[in-house]
């Protein structure tokens, strides 16, 4: 690839990037503004069912202060220019429901554990629904690749969500050799020792099965479909008719070209991905985004549900970025312009 072509591919993919967080983080903005309730009278009305702030100087001092904190102060244009200002100092203000801790320090410990259940999931699942299905696709004929083709077929459409309860039953009642909810057992704590790892994997085996299996299923799918219309071409049966093995067929012709669009496709899916884990993570009590979301959205914790959405924004550009920018070691056709 020449070195000018190179350069202008990542600036242009880097300002897409960019843009899309821009416009994301816009959007954030506006859609609670456009809500009927007000974050700071809801605050104080749940405040004062709770017995709270029942002196009329407390609440206006409450609402004055809540107004600050949530960076509601002045109008539209003047929120929107405070609201970048903050956010580019990293400051998201102090969580209603943990106050007074940061925003930033309850997405900061939540992040690690989304990040290492999603990417290991994302990844796992593109390597072994790809590989099976390329596979089946080959040997097409075969009853185990016809099984394996209505099985993934049953469970494409099925939300994560729905896989995760299926696997919570099946290993609370019928297989209890994996713990059910939490990140970790009670008294370990964050170390490079045997106990640390196989308590983290053991508590991460669930949720990212479910993840695994449902997104594994439509990457197989994929995968099937493109080898078997790639089989066929010309230049495969050219191969098979000189003699070529069916291992140098497969992995060298067939599959090497039907992954180009399942690397585009890697990039589409973090962020339906992103989504499942985010509900997978409440179902089994995972200690990450997710299960964070939960607890701000039945608490009203608006700068919390912001600070989740606005990383949320930038974490699966980001991810998108990364394979847009390793895609041409996958396509030739962009490596040797």
């Amino acid at each position: 690839m020449k070195h000018g072509f190179f350069f202008r591919y990542c600036l242009q993919r880097v300002g897409q990037c960019l843009l899309v967080i821009f416009i994301g983080i816009t959007i954030t903005f506006i859609i609670p503004r456009l809500a009927p309730t007000d974050p700071v009278e809801s605050a104080i009305a749940t405040a004062n069912m709770s017995g709270q702030y029942t002196h009329p100087e407390a609440v206006a001092e409450i609402r004055r202060a809540l107004t600050e904190l949530y960076g509601l102060e002045g109008g539209i244009f003047e929120q929107y220019f405070n609201f970048w200002k903050r956010l580019l100092k990293a400051d998201l203000g102090p969580s209603y429901s943990s106050f007074p801790t940061p925003v930033m320090d309850l997405i900061r410990r939540s992040l690690p554990w989304t990040v290492g259940l999603l990417l290991t999931s994302a990844f796992i699942a593109w390597a072994i629904g790809n590989l099976i299905g390329g596979l089946a696709g080959y040997f097409s004929q075969r009853g185990w690749a016809r099984t394996l083709g209505v099985f993934c077929m049953a469970i494409r459409p099925t939300p994560y969500y729905i896989m995760a309860f299926v696997i919570l039953a099946l290993f609370a009642y019928i297989l209890p050799i994996f713990p059910l909810s939490g990140g970790l057992a009670i008294g370990v704590h964050f170390s490079f020792t045997w106990r640390f790892i196989t308590s983290l994997l053991k508590h991460a085996f669930l949720p990212s099965l479910s993840l695994v299996i449902v997104s594994g299923g439509a990457w197989f799918l994929g995968m099937n479909s493109l080898v078997s219309n790639i089989v066929s071409e010309d230049y495969v049966v050219y191969a098979e008719m000189g003699g070529v093995s069916n291992r140098n067929i497969l992995f060298r012709y067939v599959m090497r070209n039907a992954l180009l669009p399942q690397v585009t496709g890697l990039a589409l899916q973090l962020g339906m991905i992103f989504n499942g884990a985010l509900i997978t993570e409440y179902v089994f009590s995972y200690p990450g985004l997710g299960y964070l979301t939960y607890n701000a959205v039945f608490s009203g914790d608006y700068g919390l549900i912001i600070g989740i959405a606005i990383f949320s924004i930038i974490g699966v550009a980001l991810a998108i970025l990364i394979i847009d920018l390793a895609y041409p070691l996958f396509d030739p056709r962009i490596r040797h312009r």
